[in-house]
């Protein structure tokens, strides 16, 4: 926090956020004794949708050194979209005889899944259905959030959890710091294996108007990285990426490409890159501190896009993010 302000003063209150996705039943790449004000995973806590893997997921949650932690669904999280679970299984009774005990043991009855995620608002770990929240916080800031596990279906991809076609209403009002989805919006750290943007228009369109302070969202693994958008003055009617981003005043901090680096690049660029690598795999996650420098301020016309998708290629670890911000103070608590 910048010295000359006071501790619930105009300037905020210093937050610290811990932000990962798509661990998908695997170990979390997160040192557990990282102190952060909150702990944010976007979706698809599983692989499967077992029970097992809600469990073991919940439980690495609970480690984490943060009073409080948020969790979404993910399209891998399908046992918690009831409406597509009893699909699933029923298309499945169709098709090939199932042995309903092992189903039983493995997923739960129709809610059990539901219920793991529920039970452990007791340990700190909100599980946050679509919608607009509000949470104080333990150092004094208010936290407005906006979270949504939806995401746009594909031939692919249709006989998963939370998924639309066509279109989808994100209801993102002005004033929320955060915006936590499980897919990105279309055209911001989008594109898939097949060289396709995959994210949701409607999504982008919500965000360019709301300009919260963080979207952050996970599902395309090879999207994974943080951009600080500057917004244009004027946000049209159909925002895009096109449009509606000053690209000219916009930086992207880090990307799976620069990380890896390139055959074009110079000796020294090479050495540096190879420098900041090891300084982000020695800590152990990858730091963004705006509010410790103008240039990465948030607010007033710029967001922070993250994609912390966890699952990387061959299952290989992708850093997780954390990023300090600044709050305003809870009013209740002054």
């Amino acid at each position: 926090m910048d010295s000359s302000c006071d501790e619930q003063s105009d300037c905020g209150i210093s937050t610290r956020l811990l932000i990962i996705s798509d661990t998908h039943g695997m170990k979390f790449p997160v040192d557990a004794n990282v102190p952060v004000d909150v702990a944010i995973h976007c979706g698809d806590l599983t692989q499967h949708s077992k029970l097992d893997e809600f469990r073991a997921g919940i439980s690495q949650m609970e480690v984490i050194n943060a009073p409080l932690k948020l969790i979404i669904a993910g399209n891998h999280d399908f046992a918690l979209d009831i409406p597509t679970f009893r699909k699933k299984i029923s298309e499945a009774s169709r098709l090939e005889t199932l042995d309903d005990t092992v189903v039983k043991k493995e997923y739960g009855d129709y809610g059990a899944a539901r219920e793991i995620m529920n039970e452990a608002k007791n340990k700190g770990i909100i599980f946050l259905d679509e919608g607009s929240h509000q949470f104080s916080l333990k150092n004094g800031a208010l936290l407005k959030v906006y979270a949504s596990p939806c995401t746009p279906s594909t031939i692919s991809s249709s006989e998963w959890g939370f998924q639309y076609s066509d279109i989808h209403n994100f209801s993102i009002d002005r004033g929320i710091d955060i915006v936590i989805t499980h897919g990105p919006p279309y055209g911001m750290m989008d594109m898939s294996a097949e060289r396709k943007r995959i994210g949701c228009p409607q999504l982008f369109a919500a965000v360019a108007k709301a300009q919260p302070k963080i979207h952050c969202f996970g599902h395309v693994h090879e999207g994974w990285g943080a951009k600080l958008v500057t917004w244009r003055s004027q946000i049209s009617n159909t925002p895009s990426h096109f449009t509606d981003i000053d690209n000219d005043r916009s930086t992207n901090i880090e990307t799976l490409l620069s990380m890896r680096g390139s055959r074009f690049e110079s000796p020294e660029e090479k050495e540096m890159r190879e420098g900041r690598v090891t300084e982000h795999n020695l800590r152990g996650y990858c730091q963004v501190s705006p509010s410790s420098d103008d240039s990465l301020s948030l607010g007033d016309g710029k967001t922070l896009f993250i994609n912390a998708a966890s699952q990387g290629h061959d299952n290989l670890d992708q850093l997780p993010w954390v990023v300090d911000i600044q709050l305003p103070a809870n009013a209740s608590q002054i």
